[in-house]
């Protein structure tokens, strides 16, 4: 009985033995460096000077268009101009044939002599009654009809006259010549074509494009937005009050010339609910040609005291409106729900919500939560991606690429190593 109350004594004194070594032999681990309030890059708001553009689409149309058509009728004996020339006003573009309308003039001329020829006596006979009625050598009755002859004859020779004039004009019809100068399109006729006065289709077409017009469209809407910023003070025009526009062509490049706004329509078309814009540009190389797409970027005015943020630090809340992370003055991150008129650029033009001094959160807004302190370094932009890199994300499979469903940042496994075959 004794041993084996020693025996169960001599295990408890050696397990307790044993965690006295292993507790002595455990050392206190350090305690890891406490953790400071994480790192946000800021930019501080200010107000700054801001060009307000609007960048609409539109169409090249001509300055001055003309369609040349016939004013009188006849054969085309001769096409006397190059296609697609430069040709000035009054140059001659078509002869028609002008031998019936050269004997109609003759024969005006001719009814004119004649005319001309029956007025003489006529004068004469109302000269000679008019003395002698003063002596009532003749009747009162026949000096009325004499008079009346030569009245009659004046008005023969006025017609005659006229006629003539008539006859001129179409003669000189024969040669049609161009209205205005411009750069003349292809003819519709060839020489011998039948051709009738004020047909509707036209000869040739000329079109001037030392400077031409470009139309685009403005919803009536924003037209008024920038009327009542202008009227407000908030939007500037420069002292001529008019709007310098800038042109993109169809391949994206920018048009080297200037132009300015000439008028907008005063109707708001009914299926579209926007207006017609005209703005005029010069074109002396003749680079912008009828009918081209092109971009209007329109210059509505200058903002003095613009405040812009980059979207990028621009997120939207639950009831979708735009918000932003604010460092306070107490250090704490701090959302504020902000109102932004439209884009600049890359930038959110603020109208509300945002003061001159405040730190706005770019960088680090997923470390940054409501109410926790945080540290404000400036915002330092992130150099442009070298030539050559390999554009959009990484491949699945790919190494370094993210797992579906894995963190932000997080880079998949490394595959594990196939077995090779024995």
């Amino acid at each position: 009985m004794q041993s084996k109350y020693r025996g169960r004594l001599f295990t408890v004194v050696l397990l307790s033995g044993i965690l006295g070594l292993a507790g002595c032999g455990k050392k206190e681990q350090p305690k890891g460096p406490q953790m400071g309030p994480p790192e946000v890059g800021v930019i501080e708001v200010k107000t700054e000077r801001v060009a307000l553009t609007t960048e609409l689409p539109g169409r090249t149309s001509p300055y001055l268009i003309a369609e040349v058509r016939p004013q009188v009728s006849g054969i085309i004996k001769k096409r006397v101009f190059t296609e697609g020339s430069d040709v000035k006003a009054g140059q001659v573009l078509y002869q028609i044939d002008p031998a019936t309308y050269q004997a109609a003039y003759a024969s005006a001329k001719a009814s004119e002599a004649r005319a001309e020829a029956n007025l003489v006596p006529a004068r004469l006979r109302e000269e000679r009654f008019r003395d002698l009625v003063k002596i009532n050598a003749v009747a009162k009755q026949d000096y009325d009809n004499a008079y009346a002859a030569l009245k009659q004859a004046e008005a023969d020779v006025a017609s005659a006259k006229a006629a003539v004039e008539t006859a001129k004009i179409n003669l000189a019809y024969t040669r049609v010549t161009a209205p205005i100068s411009g750069r003349v399109g292809r003819s519709t006729v060839t020489d011998g074509a039948l051709v009738t006065a004020n047909q509707p289709t036209a000869l040739a077409t000329i079109q001037q494009l030392s400077s031409v017009y470009v139309d685009v469209t403005q919803s009536s809407s924003d037209m008024l937005k920038m009327n009542r910023s202008i009227a407000s003070g908030l939007l500037k025009r420069d002292a001529a009050g008019q709007a310098r526009v800038k042109l993109l062509l169809e391949d994206g490049t920018p048009y080297p010339v200037a132009g300015t706004l000439k008028f907008s329509d005063v109707t708001v078309d009914q299926s579209t609910g926007s207006i017609t814009l005209r703005a005029v540009f010069p074109n002396p190389k003749q680079m912008l040609l009828p009918g081209m797409f092109v971009r209007a970027v329109l210059e509505e005015g200058v903002n003095e005291a613009a405040i812009l943020v980059p979207q990028r630090g621009v997120t939207r809340n639950a009831a979708g409106q735009p918000t932003v992370m604010v460092v306070g003055a107490d250090g704490t991150a701090q959302p504020r729900p902000i109102q932004v008129a439209r884009t600049v650029g890359e930038n959110w033009l603020v109208s509300g919500g945002l003061n001159p001094g405040d730190k706005v959160i770019l960088e680090g807004l997923q470390k940054a939560r409501p109410g926790t302190p945080v540290k404000a370094v400036p915002f330092q932009a992130q150099p442009q991606s070298a030539p050559g890199a390999a554009q959009g994300p990484p491949q699945a499979g790919a190494p370094g690429a993210a797992a579906p469903g894995a963190k932000p940042g997080a880079a998949a496994a490394p595959a594990a190593a196939q077995p090779q075959k024995k």
